[in-house]
């Protein structure tokens, strides 16, 4: 498995290809589609790869725009927990659970906060926030009840991880469980993400 980071320029998100190289499987997966470059078309089309999925962490625009682009070049299934994705028909996932893609296992939990259908997703050793959790803070949220039912759901369900896991955001550079723990104690301030691992 190999990751490729592409960043968005428009709005500065992130914008990840997960690759199996295995020669008998040679498939891509993008996670949160931002905007499609010629960068990301020649990347999957000079090696080689069949686009099999794309995973959305939330519906906002800047981290699903170029899913427009990407439904007229290939057909890819989509997983989202938003069944208004830009008009796409879209496999809806929910709560928490597991999927194998392009022959790798795909984690994925519900982590509303940041909006009510935020989803992270893990493979192997790395997570995929979105805009839950990037370098250092936790994401924006729209009063008190919401910013709770974040820091309850990282709690729960990013912090809970190995502290050498990597974390990729939507925005801003990869961290670590441990690093963000360490980050955030002040911000989650009623909690106490203390390291188990």
């Amino acid at each position: 498995m190999k990751v490729y980071f592409h960043l968005c320029l428009e709005e500065f998100t992130n914008c990840y290809i997960i690759v199996n190289d295995d020669p008998s499987v040679m498939q891509a997966i993008i996670i949160d589609p931002g905007k499609i470059s010629n960068e990301i078309i020649s990347q999957i089309e000079n090696d080689h790869y069949k686009l099999a999925a794309v995973l959305v962490t939330h519906n906002h625009t800047h981290h699903v725009k170029g899913l427009s682009t990407l439904t007229k070049i290939y057909s890819p299934q989509i997983y989202t927990a938003d069944y208004e994705i830009e008009g796409c028909r879209a496999n809806l996932i929910r709560g928490d659970g597991k999927i194998t893609i392009a022959g790798l296992e795909v984690e994925y939990s519900s982590l509303p906060g940041h909006s009510t259908d935020s989803m992270i997703f893990k493979i192997g050793n790395l997570i995929f926030t979105g805009d839950a959790l990037t370098a250092g803070t936790i994401g924006e949220t729209s009063g008190a009840y919401f910013k709770k039912m974040l820091c309850s759901n990282i709690e729960k369900k990013i912090f809970s991880q190995c502290d050498d896991f990597v974390l990729l955001p939507g925005h801003g550079p990869p961290s670590t469980i441990a690093a963000e723990r360490y980050c955030n104690l002040d911000t989650v301030k009623d909690k106490k993400f203390m390291s188990n691992h």
